[in-house]
């Protein structure tokens, strides 16, 4: 292991010869026909040599760029894509031929640029020359500036790119569809002090006039637009090897240290991935590049070989990261290396397919996690995975997985959990029906056929089945092609001889449309009863099934299923009399099934709250984790009702206390690895219930930073402070807000602004609002602290930014910006709420953009229903508790 604070000339790597296949050197030869585009067919580029000039005090850039292109037929111009772009000169010259000049017509709402040459281009090979000049960003979309504040306590701004789905446009004139693959030269003008990074390591550095240094890049593998990278600042580099790959952490000076889980799960993670995709990383060099402030709309970005990812997602601070956070930054690194195969090497053909890229890489994230923290138990965090897809899933306004995209807008609106995390769900199902080792080799086969090239999901599901798995092709068509949730039901159960006979019928679970016809998709079932041996079967309508063994069964063993699973009330009973002898994968999927049926109504929620009182003290940690989310979930649909929540409250302190007071406040040496995150999750939902003894221990904490600032250090920092922020007074508010702008990092600075959002005072939530406009928490943290304040005021916070709504779009991504006032808002019970939403959407967003209003309004509806319906039922149940 080497660290190495280096300029960009020592970043120089292997020949690229050795590192690329020939094939990343074919031309592209544009959509296939039937994959969507949006630029006219008939041209298509091999090459781009690309020199900027960024001005990161002006916020401006130049720019030249030269691409060779192959016409296929005669064409009247050439339109490429092209957003907050100025055209200058622009030259077309024929492989054989003089250069021919050219005018340059942008279209700003189609975001293309047309060139015309003054007659038709013929077919042919061309280089396009195009002078042009740009704007940097403030936030996340194109070429964007970071400010932040060094550890010198100097003010600094670094520049990145972010250009998925569709801003490569800001930053170079392109054909900025995934389907065009081309190779990339970058080239940069930079501050001779300044390291600048790339997806390729530097090949050479030359000086530059004025104090400047040109930088260029080696040539990349052939890859999609959006893949592209450059970032540039007073930045230093970490670096191990990993097999034949560098690997690297790229942060800002002095902090490469706190990046060191990030490289070191880099380096164990490759040699997995490059076996189990079966073609090595075919790059020279893989970073994970750090950068200050935040968005509201990602975490991090898969460029090929520099992966992109927030400071917050990815440093580690012991003064106060958490045990979750450290483990999500393993599965984010995870997550964006996988996309180095599923996405960068193998490109989805259109937008239609992104789930080809989000749902796999999550999928291989928890996976690979697994399999190399296997203490951290990882594979049960596919049941909450599976819930979040399901929220959306259950309601009327859910899409499938494959979802047709017609528009910018809609692509960035594909970015859901039914793309992430039910594509992990749907995978996870599959490879249990195909097998592990068929399923592997499918990828496998995939991975080479399709490298360096653009994919449909059929074409995946023809690899895997041309590996030995029979019959996934059908199974996986009904789960992606069609939107729900089946629910299977148990119509009846009788133990015979010693076997339980069950009848299962088939039937579609929704949150809001009960009466409409259900949908039917085969179904891979895995049913047993407790300790029994697992019986499979694929349900399409009804059947019956015999399972060794009598007593309490499950009928989705090992909750690999996407499905919802209702039972008979004899049997819940069951289960929750022997809860303790189900594996920690069924009990956790029990809780989240059960429950969830209750708030559909489909059985009585006191069944799901049995099971959740059935959980013992001693339970597996990971298990009693999971119980503080319904306990709070319940504390809040009753809010209209404070003594009913009171009732709730103090069920939760006598359930939960006892467990808190096992594992104490503090970590203890040799302690089970899921304590630390079952500690966390009982002070947080204890504190925000307003336990004495939380509250008091969080009080007597705060208070001991006056004579040492050091008092709070440690993984429950913001986990207490948070406690302190809901129930501030305002002295209290004024000191965090002090705490703040005193903070010894910016990671820290902004999580500290963000908090003093989670204020229950409402005047103190105004007085957050209020600040969030100013220039003081940052131009990245603003948004943070308003999205804190519509957690526990969402009115407040939506009509605050109504009235502000130029100001708070200018604060966050351009990406977000159809999503964010409904995202505020979309946690709400008030029927207001639904009706602001809509009169928003229908004055601001066009009917392809208010997707995600939509689903808002109708999980406001459908939460509003709920509540009504099961208040009774919750006040009776806690009552008798």
């Amino acid at each position: 292991m080497s660290f190495s604070k280096i300029l960009p000339l020592m970043l120089a790597a292997a020949p690229l010869a050795m590192a690329m296949p020939a094939l990343a050197q074919t031309a592209s030869a544009g959509p296939a026909a039937g994959v969507t585009t949006q630029l006219p067919r008939g041209a298509a580029p091999s090459h781009y040599a690309i020199e900027v000039t960024p001005d990161a005090a002006n916020l401006k850039f130049t720019g030249k760029v030269k691409i060779d292109l192959a016409v296929a037929q005669a064409m009247p111009a050439l339109v490429l894509n092209a957003a907050d772009l100025t055209m200058g000169s622009v030259t077309l010259t024929p492989a054989k031929g003089k250069a021919i000049k050219g005018t340059a017509k942008v279209d700003a709402d189609a975001q293309t640029v047309t060139f015309d040459f003054g007659k038709p281009v013929q077919p042919g090979s061309y280089t396009l020359a195009i002078d042009y000049a740009g704007v940097i960003n403030t936030q996340a979309n194109g070429l964007f500036a970071l400010d932040y504040t060094d550890n010198a306590g100097q003010a600094k701004r670094a520049l990145f790119t972010q250009f998925e789905a569709p801003d490569a446009r800001r930053f170079v004139p392109s054909f900025d569809e995934p389907s065009y693959k081309a190779t990339f030269d970058l080239s940069a003008v930079i501050p001779a002090g300044q390291l600048a990074v790339s997806n390729m390591p530097v090949k050479r550095s030359t000086d530059a006039p004025g104090g400047k240094k040109l930088v260029t890049f080696g040539t990349s593998p052939k890859m999609s637009s959006y893949l592209l990278f450059f970032g540039l600042g007073e930045l230093e580099r970490a670096t191990k090897m990993s097999g034949a790959t560098e690997v690297g952490v790229i942060t800002g000076k002095g902090n490469t240290g706190k990046a060191q889980l990030a490289l070191d799960a880099s380096a164990a993670i490759l040699p997995y991935y490059n076996d189990y995709f079966g073609v090595p990383f075919p790059l020279p060099k893989l970073d994970n590049v750090a950068g200050p402030g935040q968005s509201q709309f990602f975490s991090a970005m898969e460029n090929w070989g520099a992966i992109f990812t927030f400071e917050r997602a990815l440093l580690v601070d012991p003064r106060f990261t958490s045990e979750s956070t450290r483990r999500t930054i393993y599965s984010i690194v995870a997550h964006e290396m996988a996309h180095q195969w599923f996405g960068d090497l193998v490109t989805m053909a259109w937008w239609d397919d992104l789930w080809l890229n989000e749902g796999f890489a999550s999928w291989m994230a928890t996976k690979v996690t697994d399999k190399l923290n296997p203490e951290w138990e990882m594979l049960l965090s596919r049941v909450n995975g599976r819930e979040r897809a399901m929220s959306l899933d259950s309601l009327a306004t859910t899409h499938p997985i494959l979802q047709k995209i017609h528009t910018v807008d809609e692509v960035n609106q594909a970015f859901d959990d039914i793309t992430y995390e039910k594509g992990e769900a749907v995978i996870t199902m599959l490879e249990g029906f195909a097998g592990e080792d068929a399923w592997r080799s499918g990828i496998r086969a995939y991975m080479k056929q399709h490298a360096y090239g653009n994919t449909v999901t059929d074409d995946l599901w023809k690899a895997v089945e041309g590996a030995g798995a029979k019959g996934v092709v059908g199974i996986a068509h009904d789960f992606t092609s069609q939107p729900g949730i089946p629910l299977v039901k148990v119509d009846s159960a009788q133990c015979q001889g010693g076997s339980t006979l069950l009848s299962l019928s088939q039937g579609e679970f929704s949150r809001d449309r009960k009466d409409k016809v259900p949908l039917k998709w085969n179904v891979p079932v895995m049913a047993q009863t407790i300790g029994g041996a697992q019986q499979r079967l694929i349900l399409n309508g009804s059947a019956q099934v015999t399972l060794p063994g009598c007593g309490a069964y499950v009928i989705n063993a090992g909750q690999t299923g996407y499905y919802r699973s209702l039972y008979p009330e004899a049997n819940v009973k069951a289960l929750a009399k022997d809860f303790t002898k189900l594996a920690s994968m069924d009990q956790i999927g029990l809780l989240a099934d059960n429950f969830q049926l209750g708030l559909g109504g489909y059985q009585p929620m006191g069944l799901a709250l049995d099971l959740v009182d059935a959980v013992p003290v001693n339970a597996s940690p990971a298990v009693l984790a999971e119980v503080p989310d319904y306990l709070d979930s319940a504390h809040t649909m009753l809010e209209s009702d404070k003594a009913a929540q009171a009732r709730v409250a103090a069920y939760a302190s006598k359930k939960l206390s006892p467990v808190l007071a096992t594992v104490g406040f503090d970590a203890k040496p040799g302690e089970n690895p899921q304590v630390p995150v079952l500690r966390s999750a009982l002070i947080s939902t204890l504190g925000g219930m307003g336990d004495k003894a939380v509250v008091a221990e969080a009080n007597k904490r705060f208070a001991a930073l006056a004579s040492n600032p050091a008092a709070l250090d440690g993984p429950l920092r913001n986990v207490w402070l948070r406690i302190i922020a809901e129930n501030a007074d305002a002295a209290t508010w004024d000191k965090l807000r002090a705490m703040a702008n005193g903070a010894k990092s910016d990671l820290e600075k902004s999580t500290t602004f963000a908090l003093l959002g989670a204020a229950k005072d409402e005047a103190l939530a105004k007085k957050a609002l209020d600040l969030a406009m100013t220039d003081e928490p940052g131009k990245t943290t603003s948004a943070a602290i308003i999205s804190a304040v519509g957690s526990e005021h969402s009115m407040l916070a939506v009509d605050y930014v109504l009235a502000h709504r130029q100001q708070y779009e200018a604060m966050i991504d351009v990406s977000a910006r159809s999503q964010a006032i409904a995202r505020l808002g979309g946690n709400s019970a008030d029927p207001a709420m639904a009706t602001k939403l809509d009169a928003y959407a229908t004055q601001y967003l066009t009917p392809e953009s208010r997707k995600v209003v939509d689903r808002s309004i109708a999980a406001i509806k459908t939460r509003i229903e709920t509540r009504a319906r099961l208040k009774p039922a919750l006040t009776a149940w806690f009552a008798k508790k």
